[in-house]
């Protein structure tokens, strides 16, 4: 049976996979660990749009999650405003408390009816291979990971690379945290 972030991932990776599958041949890019890996990001307002949904205890709804995926993806390719490389498009998750959840897309610049976020900060990055549900043990591997380097997360942000396709047919199901420092 599948916990609440298996399944909330699982009908969100289904709907992303069918949007990108009517929108191109390519379903989800290929990931490259190298680029993410234990690496240190400083954003300074790095363009995102955002859009939330909300969760009951976590839970999200499925339906609202490829609803708001779709429309922030279309209205950012309508603007222009995606990055010509796919593989460089990130969409993060962001759960700061138990009825809401936030997802942030990547983009080139500002995007005309769209909630445009700027991100700035310190971010340290890195990549885990395995199920949904081991998302908790993932974050204290990274806040070890974090004590080493004498720093501390104030908050997560969550990359899924594949969709659950993608993800058997690569035999690896990558995610990459992002720690606020």
């Amino acid at each position: 049976m599948m916990g609440k972030e298996e399944l909330f991932i699982y009908y969100l990776c289904i709907l992303i996979n069918i949007y990108m599958t009517q929108k191109a041949k390519e379903c989800c890019p290929k990931f490259s660990t190298e680029k993410w890996d234990e690496k240190s990001h400083n954003w300074d307002k790095k363009q995102f749009i955002m859009k939330w949904i909300p969760t009951f205890f976590h839970m999200p709804f499925p339906p609202m999650i490829g609803c708001k995926i779709t429309k922030m993806w279309k209205v950012a390719e309508h603007a222009k405003k995606m990055a010509s490389n796919k593989e460089d498009v990130l969409m993060l998750f962001y759960d700061p408390h138990a009825f809401k959840s936030e997802l942030y897309m990547s983009v080139t610049g500002d995007v005309p009816n769209a909630k445009n976020k700027k991100l700035s900060g310190k971010f340290e990055s890195k990549v885990f291979d395995g199920g949904y549900n081991e998302v908790p043990k993932f974050m204290k591997e990274m806040d070890k990971y974090l004590s080493k380097k004498h720093e501390k997360a104030k908050k997560y942000l969550i990359h899924y690379a594949y969709c659950p396709k993608c993800a058997k047919e690569a035999g690896h199901n990558y995610m990459v945290l992002f720690a606020e420092v």
